[in-house]
């Protein structure tokens, strides 16, 4: 388990003053628009032309909220929930962006909606609904697209941010958002710590449900603290469980990951070298991320990490974003942005002969397959890196 050093001055037991300011900014940028929270997911059935609905399967480790159109709140719950949503993204949509509903329930013409939401009765019920929606898909292309989110989120955010994801990605196969509870409060950062610590055991056994479905493949997307919770499972995972899941995952995205840059090392090399490997997503200009280094004693985090080459040189695929304009004040949510480009990304990904291969193969491949793609398809001024291939996209 990693362990959150907070530094305290000997006279008034506070946190140091570099922490306090940094909470602040954080504070103010998160002033700048009011968040959904309860009855955030009030129905809209109205038609709208040019609409998209999404379903969006969802397993949680949060309480069951009361209150109407509410689902989840951000307590920890002494079991695992599930549950299923529609929500509506408009025709005006523009891509990386939620278009958040300015009253409730919104206008499907201009803003996401949710169009149908419920609980599910148990993991087994569950698991019967992935299936049929898989059964609905043709042969090749039975996938599974898990979403861990992170630190600071609540259960409309997580789901709407992941309707986003999938929409702008034109992500095929059945979405399914794990969602653990986070308060959605900057101050409850160790809670937050605490309630992924808890979610492990869940993750595991969601990751394992998933794989004895009928997907063909699956991909994992986690987020911020979500890549803390994603790597503490595998480590704790028995070798059998694992084998399990590497027979059916096609690729890990580990986005702006909050994980200290030690831990990640240590975590790496007992997990060993994957089948295919992970693709990390870094900004340095992070300023969530610049806010937990603080609270973590000054060790710098691994979506902020400002050696792109050593994280190549463990294994990772990185995508380097800092020089990319962020939607967020905080540039902690870049990877949205990149969703937009995941049909061609991910075939690049997938076909560029990854399985299997040694380091120099592997580069060399990639290099050729990600250097023509990027070069040619993406205006966007990122970096990918790979052992022993780097390549700077637009400037």
């Amino acid at each position: 388990m990693a362990h959150i050093t907070l530094n305290k001055t000997s006279d008034t037991g506070a946190w140091p003053v570099r922490v306090l300011v940094l909470l602040a900014v954080l504070f103010s940028l998160a002033a700048c628009g009011s968040r959904p929270d309860v009855g955030a997911l009030a129905l809209n059935e109205t038609p709208a032309a040019g609409a998209t609905s999404h379903d969006i399967m969802v397993v949680t480790t949060r309480e069951r909220d009361s209150r109407p159109d509410t689902y989840f709140s951000g307590e920890r719950s002494t079991q695992v929930n599930y549950a299923h949503a529609t929500i509506s993204v408009p025709p005006s949509h523009e891509p990386s962006q939620v278009e958040w509903p300015k009253s409730l329930p919104g206008d499907p013409e201009t803003e996401f909606v949710a169009r149908d939401a419920g609980y599910i009765d148990n993991q087994d019920a569950f698991a019967r609904e992935i299936n049929r929606k898989l059964a609905k898909l043709p042969k090749g292309e039975r996938k599974v697209f898990l979403f861990i989110h992170g630190y600071n989120t609540l259960f409309p955010e997580a789901l709407y941010r992941f309707v986003q994801v999938v929409h702008d990605g034109d992500i095929d196969g059945v979405p399914v958002l794990f969602t653990w509870a986070s308060r959605g409060k900057l101050q409850d950062y160790v809670y937050d710590l605490n309630s992924a610590a808890i979610a492990r055991q869940s993750l595991a056994e969601t990751m394992l449900l998933l794989a004895k479905t009928n997907a063909e493949e699956i991909t994992i997307l986690a987020h911020s603290m979500g890549n803390w919770l994603l790597m503490e499972t595998a480590i704790q995972s028995s070798p059998a469980q694992r084998k399990a899941l590497e027979g059916k995952l096609d690729l890990v995205i580990l986005a702006a990951p909050d994980i200290d840059i030690d831990l990640f090392k240590a975590q790496l090399k007992k997990l060993g070298t994957p089948a295919n490997p992970y693709v990390v997503v870094v900004s340095r200009d992070d300023k969530a991320l610049r806010v937990s280094r603080a609270i973590a004693g000054g060790k710098e985090r691994v979506g902020a990490y400002s050696n792109d080459e050593e994280l190549a040189e463990l294994g990772a695929i990185v995508i380097d974003v800092t020089e990319l304009d962020s939607l967020d004040a905080a540039n902690h949510s870049k990877f949205a942005q990149l969703a937009q480009l995941s049909p061609q990304f991910r075939s690049t990904l997938g076909q560029s002969g990854l399985r299997a291969r040694t380091n120099a193969t592997r580069g060399a491949t990639l290099g050729d397959s990600l250097g023509t793609f990027v070069g040619n398809t993406v205006a966007l001024p990122v970096n990918i890196v790979t052992a022993p291939f780097t390549y700077s996209g637009a400037r």
